[in-house]
């Protein structure tokens, strides 16, 4: 029983990786056709990871946090961004304001629940 539990989470997590890795790819998309230039993917800090981080039409830096889901009740996008996460997201804003001087910084968030996107500017703000 225990064994089948693990095999369950491990599949889940994969599975979560592989709807997350594709969710970034679409979103990554996305802003490029909408005259966003992608800088990097997958930004690693000591504490936390930016999905996307890009430079808007307006050349703003905006750090982009994807949530790709599958199915209905999952609620919008900017919902899945918990305080927790937005925290952690203000604080990687504050790493970035460091390494792009001068330039304006902004969080957004984009949801893919299969071939719907929602892009909200400025979903996380301070």
């Amino acid at each position: 029983m225990l064994g089948c539990f693990l095999y369950n989470c491990i599949m889940n997590k994969k599975m979560n990786k592989l709807t997350g890795n594709r969710g970034e790819d679409i979103a990554a998309e996305f802003l490029e056709k909408i005259g966003y230039k992608i800088i990097k993917r997958n930004l690693t800090f000591p504490f936390g990871e930016i999905d996307i981080l890009a430079e808007s039409p307006s050349k703003t830096i905006v750090i982009v946090e994807v949530k790709a889901v599958s199915g209905d009740g999952w609620g919008s996008a900017h919902d899945l961004v918990r305080y927790k996460k937005q925290e952690k997201l203000k604080l990687l804003a504050l790493a970035v304001g460091k390494e792009y001087p001068g330039y304006n910084i902004r969080i957004d968030v984009i949801g893919i629940d299969g071939d719907k996107i929602e892009h909200i500017e400025n979903a996380v703000e301070g």
